[in-house]
């Protein structure tokens, strides 16, 4: 007999399946990426419109990366406290579509500054939500690959916004409130799809309760993910006594590895930085150069989510490899910084998908939304401190840059064969 769908469960009968589910909040996720990621990928050009320095744009990139990331543990903490998973989704992506539009209106540095701000704000207020959310519907589709497909429909919307806003300034140069106010559109239209989510999956717990998976492992999702899909449903059975249960250790070691990674991954500002300071590319080339990186960001988390479930955590020892391949891009060579930004996408693809993954099968799935936290906040203050180390380093030379990539790669893979070892133990 075929086990019960989330749709033959009493009281839930209009609910989507895992794969729809996951799916659809995927094309939440292209829509809002074109609104941020577009935004990102020209906020630097702007503000130096407005007057701003260099070291004042890198400082902006890097605070916006820890308030976006290091912000999601105090969300995190909320998120399972009031156990409001959608209210919290839905917030965050609400801070971040109506923000952006508004920095291209602005003129003045203050406020732009407030606005993306509040735009990073948004993406730690709706992460942990949103990370729990799909990892509840990956309980029945290979917990790699629904994060790795989600990363891809991510990306696809990271390499269009680029693009739209590179066609809008190449039709009106300069003109910024125009190239951020068609930013708009999307942004309602991810409203619209969000709310719809929510009613027709008003709680994706029922996922991954028992009830509610498979006697056997489906098509195309590995054993060790079943498993931990059935221990994550136990433990979600005693979820209000365990919801602050202390996270294991192994999670901390592994969060505190993927904080060394992180400040060993140059910011795209930087690179950016060196490829208009050097002349090796012109300043309509690094919006394509952007939108070329999240391309490979995407087919990168679609790829390593596939092979995460093929091959378990061990696929993780690639990323520290990578991004230290990845300093070729801050050499006198145009090809050669097209090829560095390439594996940079590939470091960030991974970083955004597969990663999450393993958190779970760290920790059980009432205290996810708390590990989602502590892993974002610890890259956040990785990426911060890799904004500001980094830049200082390239002020002295690249060759200084290089070695300290070089130096924080090698530490962050032997923290990771060092979580292996203790998963396996």
């Amino acid at each position: 007999m075929n086990a019960p769908t989330p749709s033959a469960q009493p009281g839930v009968a209009r609910q989507l399946r895992p794969w729809h589910f996951i799916l659809a909040f995927g094309i939440v996720s292209l829509l809002a990426d074109m609104v941020y990621e577009g935004a990102r990928s020209i906020i630097g050009p702007y503000l130096a419109t407005l007057g701003a320095s260099a070291t004042v744009v890198g400082i902006v990139a890097g605070a916006g990366e820890f308030i976006g990331y290091g912000l999601r543990v105090v969300t995190g903490y909320a998120v399972v406290r009031t156990r409001h998973y959608w209210t919290w989704t839905i917030l965050g992506y609400a801070l971040t579509v109506l923000s952006v539009p508004l920095i291209g209106v602005t003129g003045v540095l203050a406020p732009a500054l407030l606005l993306y701000g509040t735009e990073r704000l948004g993406k730690a207020v709706r992460s942990p939500a949103k990370d729990t959310l799909l990892s509840y519907a990956s309980a029945r589709t290979g917990r790699g690959s629904a994060f790795g497909v989600h990363q891809a429909l991510d990306q696809t919307g990271a390499v269009l916004g680029p693009l739209l806003l590179a066609a809008v300034l190449g039709w009106r140069d300069g003109d910024y409130a125009l190239a951020f106010g068609v930013l708009i559109v999307p942004g309602i239209l991810v409203l619209g799809l969000l709310f719809w989510l929510r009613h027709r999956v008003p709680d994706p717990l029922v996922y991954e309760e028992p009830a509610a998976l498979p006697a056997e492992p489906a098509a195309g999702i590995t054993a060790s993910a079943a498993s931990a899909a059935a221990d994550a449903a136990d433990d979600t059975a005693s979820a209000p006594a365990r919801t602050h249960r202390r996270l294991p250790g192994r999670f901390w070691l592994y969060a505190a590895a993927i904080a060394v990674l992180s400040a060993g991954v140059a910011s795209f500002p930087l690179l950016a930085f060196h490829a208009q300071t050097r002349s090796l590319l012109t300043d309509a080339q690094i919006p394509i150069l952007f939108a070329v990186a999240m391309l490979v960001d995407g087919a990168s988390g679609l790829v390593m989510g596939r092979a995460y479930d093929r091959f378990g955590p061990r696929t993780l020892l690639l990323v520290p490899v990578a991004a230290s391949a990845s300093v070729i891009a801050f050499s006198e060579s145009a090809a050669l910084i097209w090829a560095g930004v390439a594996i940079w996408g590939i470091v960030n693809g991974i970083l955004d998908s597969t990663v999450k993954a393993v958190v779970t099968e760290l920790v059980p799935a009432a205290s996810r939304a708390i590990a989602f936290g502590w892993l974002a906040f610890v890259r956040g203050v990785g990426l911060l401190v890799a904004g500001g180390v980094l830049g200082a380093a390239y002020d002295q030379g690249t060759g200084v840059v290089v070695a300290a990539v070089l130096i924080a790669n090698v530490l962050a893979l032997a923290g990771l064969i060092t979580v292996l070892r203790l998963m396996r133990s």
